[in-house]
């Protein structure tokens, strides 16, 4: 049977059988930041009396991701899809069950206590929940100076001038120094983990959905303040989100996740003018529009996600694809460049 045509628009746990690997890499560009290899985290199921493992969760499941110094890899996915898992395995807040992560050349996972703690100031993270993520019994200018102290960076005079510096850069009063957290809104809780994240003069962060959790007329305000900070500061990021319109906004790259896997990865302008990968496509036609009087056609994938604990063979996505066939659950698609664009990767049988 041959193809249809497309359209055109913990400690760590032994790993359990692993998928298709990706396309070898190219060599790194100079000014690469972070290298993620064949990166996988598996979470084991255990049941009865004995605690006896059944299974494994497998919410990031072999994925190879690089970051360019001062530049924004958008991170996209239906939500479970394992995105705030690589994130955070990554800053190796979530132990590895395999793959390697290089943050300037140094492997991130084999660093000693020591030699992790000096790493952790170049690499932060800002997370989604403005509420959750602040200490309510301690005041802002106590959250934002916490890593100053703890890296021994600034004490008395000078850890409250820079303290009021960061408040200032982040749009805030230095007056709000002494106020708590419940007396802010979302925005401006917000505001405070940025400035938080800032505070070790970092190189690389992590966002954690952002902006998810604040109201849509605060999310802009949000998405500037990155913005600049990047401009002014250099800084690289890992924007994860579900929101594709955003991540178009502040992406120059953007990956696209499905079940623990990078099924589609291109440039941003590249990606959104003609994505490739059927799962891509049909996140894309579920993007609201300025003009919905206007006709579009919209792509529905069938049925459900399916359980990471049990995902289906060959392409994760094929019993939710309009287009399958018989080689999609028989082979894993590995994740190659398009011949057209070397910097534009897909996962899946209609492109190769």
């Amino acid at each position: 049977m041959t193809a249809p045509d497309a359209p055109d628009s913990a400690p760590r746990a032994a790993p359990p059988p692993a998928g298709a690997p990706s396309a070898p890499a190219a060599a790194p560009p100079a000014d690469l930041l972070l290298d993620v290899r064949d990166l996988r985290t598996h979470f084991p199921v255990r049941r009865g009396i004995l605690g006896r493992t059944v299974g494994y969760v497998r919410a990031v499941d072999g994925i190879s991701l690089r970051l360019r110094r001062g530049r924004t890899l958008g991170l996209v996915g239906e939500s479970g899809c394992g995105k705030t898992t690589a994130g955070r395995t990554i800053l190796r807040l979530i132990p590895a069950t395999a793959g390697a992560v290089r943050f300037e050349g140094r492997d991130v996972f084999a660093l000693p206590p020591a030699d992790l703690r000096r790493l952790r100031r170049h690499m932060q993270i800002i997370f989604q929940d403005p509420y959750g993520s602040l200490n309510p019994r301690m005041t802002v200018g106590g959250i934002i100076g916490e890593p100053l102290k703890v890296h021994r960076l600034a004490r008395g005079r000078d850890l409250e001038d820079r303290v009021a510096r960061l408040l200032e850069h982040v749009g805030l009063s230095p007056a709000y120094r002494n106020r708590y957290p419940h007396e802010f809104s979302g925005g401006q809780r917000q505001r405070i983990g940025i400035a938080r994240a800032l505070a070790l003069e970092p190189k690389f962060i992590v966002c954690d959905e952002p902006i998810s959790a604040l109201d849509v007329s605060i999310q802009a305000q949000i998405l500037n303040l990155l913005d600049r900070l990047q401009d002014e500061l250099g800084l690289a990021y890992l924007f994860i989100a579900h929101d594709l319109a955003v991540v178009s906004h502040i992406s120059d790259d953007v990956a696209v996740m499905y079940l623990g896997r990078i099924v589609e990865q291109a440039p941003a302008d590249r990606l959104y003018a003609g994505p490739l990968h059927p799962y891509t496509k049909c996140l894309m036609s579920a993007i609201p529009r300025s003009r919905p009087d206007r006709p579009r056609d919209r792509i529905v994938p069938r049925g459900e996600v399916p359980s990471a604990l049990n995902p289906p063979p060959g392409c994760p996505f094929h019993p939710r694809c309009p287009w399958a066939f018989d080689r999609c659950p028989a082979e894993v698609p590995l994740l190659l460049p398009m011949p057209s664009a070397s910097d534009h990767l897909v996962s899946c049988h209609l492109c190769h």
